[in-house]
């Protein structure tokens, strides 16, 4: 039975916060909380958010200090864990872990974007919609990291949406080609990730185009869930459109799966078509007929 503490790495308001968990119980959790003067605000359905100011404190009262990752198996190890996709609020600590192996220094930027996908308006493309595309493209590249460029595209791919087809992606590679380069990355690199997200405007990755590939299929990776799972994504794309009419958001999506299951390959890799090809192609015949 311990309470344990992450280092301070998570930027917010002018400072930077830790996560403290118990390994046994909600309840020795807020009682170590209470003893040590920490607002009951403080707390985020499976831990308690604490300013750095406090961190050396709440290790003299007990708290064991630990990395984040060894926190995070802790937390899961100890069932109390909420999963990620049960609440955008909670991806916080794996969005930064993510960010921070990519583009390490880069907090404004980072909490930017963040805002960005946790809009109130997303359902589907949000914060969840984000950290499947990544955890995809781990599938996708293991044992190897993805590309640096292919990983950025993803955290800026639909960092613009409104729901406007072509649109958003130009939008969204523009505002890459320029936060990126305000965060100094050389040229190339910047030229690549904005050619990226606007090739998910269509998903259509040229031939030996490895880059494009990974982020197509990563992106249309929902597609081949189970059954449940597919439900879940069609229920949040309707929320995303739900100023559209019922017969007008059908006629809409009938078109877009028309389109999806007319792409040859539908998957650009043999990795990517190995794990959703098969499932992709029955789920969205059956949502067509």
């Amino acid at each position: 039975m311990a309470i344990y503490i992450d280092p301070p790495l998570w930027p917010a308001h002018g400072t930077h916060f830790s996560h403290l968990i118990s390994d046994t119980s909600l309840a020795e959790l807020h009682a170590f909380a209470a003893a040590a003067g920490i607002p009951d605000r403080a707390f985020d359905g499976d831990h308690y958010d604490v300013a750095e100011a406090r961190y050396g404190a709440l290790v003299a009262a007990g708290a064991v200090p630990v990395e984040g990752r060894v926190l995070v198996r802790k937390l899961i190890a100890s069932g109390l864990r909420i999963p990620a996709r049960r609440r955008s609020s909670s991806l916080k600590l794996p969005l930064l872990t993510r960010w921070n192996a990519v583009l390490p220094g880069h907090d404004a930027l980072f909490l930017d974007l963040l805002d960005r996908w946790g809009e109130e308006h997303r359902k589907y493309h949000g914060r969840t919609h984000l950290l499947a595309v990544l955890e995809a493209l781990d599938l996708l590249t293991e044992p190897a990291d993805p590309p640096r460029t292919v990983l950025l595209a993803a955290w800026f791919h639909d960092a613009v949406y409104r729901g406007v087809a072509g649109q958003d992606e130009e939008e969204s590679a523009r505002l890459a080609e320029d936060r990126l380069a305000q965060a100094g990355l050389p040229a190339a690199e910047v030229d690549e990730v904005a050619r990226l997200v606007r090739m998910t405007a269509d998903h259509r990755p040229e031939a030996g185009d490895g880059a494009a590939a990974l982020l197509s299929d990563a992106d249309l990776s929902v597609l081949g869930g189970e059954p449940a799972a597919y439900a879940r994504y069609l229920a949040a794309v309707r929320q995303d459109f739900a100023h559209i009419g019922d017969d007008d958001f059908a006629a809409g999506r009938a078109a877009v799966v028309r389109q999806l299951l007319q792409l040859d390959p539908l998957f650009h890799t043999p990795r990517g078509r190995d794990l959703w090809l098969d499932a992709a192609r029955r789920n969205l015949q059956a949502e067509l007929g």
